[in-house]
């Protein structure tokens, strides 16, 4: 039986979220380094009461530290996925996990990521839950400034793009929700290539190990080590489309009947639900879920 571990991204934080792991002496040193990139604190952010977590600033590396603290738990534990995948943000934690590049380096890359994500204003983001997918193609289509974000399944996508061009296709598809997202940019579309360009260069200088387990890709699912093609595919991640349905429909394809999200809430369990229903899914979004030792 093969196992994957799953990270969520940006949507699944939440106000005292990681509050169990703040007194946990196993996790000490982690926040301690977090603290020294950062110049601020992970468990100060994550339990202010103003909600200081949900801005992008803050969500990305919040997130990144108390997913790699779960996982580095549940592997103190016994636990070891064969294949590793994570939403957005969350593909940072893998390849950390997968050890394509330690703790300190990938949280350097998320810190710089957050920055120039949260600069991004000029664009809005909506979700849409049961829709017509041949009329909401169509209206992509024909309206130019913006795409398809996030597959996430059949019935739940993210569009992106300029705040005129995401009206324009709301007032034009049925959809039995259609939210706009609490985010600062048109993330994972074409108007981010101005902070990927500005990303690049961060990127540039991280050098990439062989992944320790095949990692399935946002904007490619299907699965490599190649330390090479892992980076090109990061570096496209910004602007490229999060392809959360394939990577679904691909794990059972790999002989993976497990899937465990590590993290806050329980967005990619409900995700991947819908998409593979025979797949066992597990959630570790605290201390008290994770395994026995």
């Amino acid at each position: 039986m093969k196992t994957a571990w799953v990270f969520p991204g940006q949507g699944s934080q939440a106000i005292g979220m990681g509050s169990d792991l703040f007194d946990l002496p196993e996790a000490s040193a982690k926040f301690e380094q977090a603290e020294q990139i950062l110049g601020w604190s992970v468990p100060d952010i994550c339990q202010h009461p103003e909600d200081k977590v949900s801005r992008t600033l803050y969500t990305q590396p919040c997130l990144y530290v108390v997913e790699s603290i779960l996982a580095d738990l549940a592997r103190s534990r016994g636990q070891q996925p064969d294949f590793v995948a994570g939403h957005s943000l969350g593909e940072y934690v893998a390849l950390c996990v997968a050890g394509v590049f330690d703790f300190e380096a990938g949280l350097q890359l998320v810190k710089k990521r957050a920055e120039l994500m949260d600069q991004a204003s000029d664009g809005m983001m909506a979700a849409l839950l049961g829709f017509n997918q041949e009329q909401l193609d169509q209206q992509l289509q024909q309206t130019p400034g913006v795409v398809l974000a996030n597959d996430n399944n059949a019935g739940q996508v993210v569009i992106s793009g300029t705040p005129a061009a995401v009206e324009a296709v709301l007032s034009q598809v049925k959809a039995k929700r259609a939210m706009k997202l609490n985010v600062s940019g048109a993330f994972h579309s074409p108007l981010m290539a101005p902070a990927a360009a500005d990303f690049q260069t961060t990127l540039a200088e991280v050098p990439f190990n062989t992944a320790q387990m095949p990692v399935l890709s946002n904007v490619d699912p299907a699965p490599t080590v190649d330390a090479d093609v892992l980076k090109s595919r990061l570096s496209q991640q910004m602007t490229g489309r999060v392809r959360w349905r394939e990577i679904s429909l691909r794990l059972p394809e790999e002989d993976v009947s497990r899937v465990v999200e590590i993290g806050p809430g329980k967005v990619l369990t409900g995700v991947i639900k819908r998409t593979c229903p025979g797949l066992v899914l597990e959630n570790i979004s605290s201390v008290a879920e994770l395994p026995e030792p």
